[in-house]
């Protein structure tokens, strides 16, 4: 069966605030005759991640922006179709970061073969497998300096990497972990489901002191993943030579004019606190641990995990939107539907 057509959502309008349908298109194509040394590859799954609104913007960044009316690019999973590559062979289980496509094709140097997991989805390997689970490791393990004992707070702590970060603290033998999320139904699973000491909905009035409440000895780490009033709460809360690590700031992607920085950044100097910034490209000497660490965690059952699967490419715009509203628990995947049959 030759999978000869694909549909593929592209960015059509730069966003100005927060985006929109019809910021996105969704189109299909034919796709021309395999080249040498390409493959063609159906996805099992497809990744949104909250980093691409920032991408959406033309402006000088860690990555170069999106191009308008271009296929969405990030990581994705499946299977090779087709093959005139020495390397990959019908069959081979591969991820890329084609992106927002029901079928990819490409040179065999933009696919990464990995090997099946059993009894396991292809799924990990965009969530605690892929660039998810290492953001959180990286951020924990080297950024934060997470020690045995430490009290640690992830802000996010429902959402893909929130939700791997907190585990990691445990394993890595912190002495207590909090998260914030926005629903009641989240914050139960912090504890329910992904093994945290306590959770709390960062809608409360006052949330420098709730998380007050939840650290009276105070906090050792916050891995930060939003931004805005709870990295104000966490530098208040911290202890002396607290550190944190500064994933994300999701509270400020859609606003257009950003906001101030938290108003008690004299604590660093009186608490000597670090925050510290971070990309997990400048940290690939750690991906071979951690790729074998997680992956005894996964089979063990130490690691749970969660995702958030809507059907179909071309309703990924829709998936990625969900992630400014509340609509993810864990990792948000998009799942194309069989593509057509050329």
């Amino acid at each position: 069966m030759t999978y000869g057509i694909s549909t593929q959502a592209r960015l059509v309008r730069r966003p100005a605030g927060l985006p929109s349908p019809d910021d996105f298109e969704i189109v299909t194509e034919p796709l021309p005759d395999l080249r040498p040394d390409e493959v063609r590859v159906v996805n099992d799954f497809v990744s949104v991640d909250p980093y691409m609104r920032g991408r959406m913007r033309d402006a000088p960044s860690y990555i170069p922006p999106f191009k308008l009316h271009e296929t969405m690019t990030g990581d994705a999973v499946g299977r090779v179709v087709e093959s005139r590559s020495t390397e990959l062979k019908v069959g081979d289980l591969v991820t890329h970061d084609l992106g927002w496509r029901d079928v990819a094709q490409a040179d065999e140097k933009l696919f990464r073969k990995v090997e099946p997991l059993p009894g396991l989805s292809t799924s990990l390997y965009l969530g605690p497998l892929g660039t998810t689970g290492f953001t959180a490791y990286v951020g924990l393990v080297r950024i934060a300096e997470l020690r045995e004992g430490d009290t640690v707070f992830v802000s996010g702590a429902a959402g893909a990497v929130g939700s791997i970060a907190g585990q990691i603290a445990r394993i890595k033998g912190a002495a207590r972990v909090i998260g914030s999320a926005g629903t009641p139904e989240k914050v139960a699973a912090l504890t329910e489901r992904f093994g945290f000491d306590a959770g709390f909905d960062y809608h409360v009035p006052d949330l420098a002191q709730r998380l007050a409440e939840l650290t009276p000895d105070g906090l050792d780490v916050y891995f930060d993943n939003v931004g805005g009033p709870q990295l104000e709460a966490a530098v208040a809360a911290m202890r002396d030579f607290g550190r944190a690590a500064v994933c994300g700031s999701i509270a400020d992607y859609n606003l257009q004019d950003g906001v101030p920085g938290p108003r008690n950044l004299g604590t660093l100097v009186s608490r000597r606190l670090t925050l510290r910034g971070f990309l997990i490209t400048d940290h690939r000497d750690l991906h071979a641990a951690f790729r074998e660490e997680m992956t005894g965690w996964l089979a063990d059952g130490r690691i749970v995990t969660a995702e958030t699967v809507i059907d179909g490419i071309e309703r990924a715009p829709e998936a990625f939107l969900g992630l400014f509203t509340g609509h993810n628990t864990g990792k948000m995947l998009v799942r194309p539907r069989q593509p057509r049959v050329a």
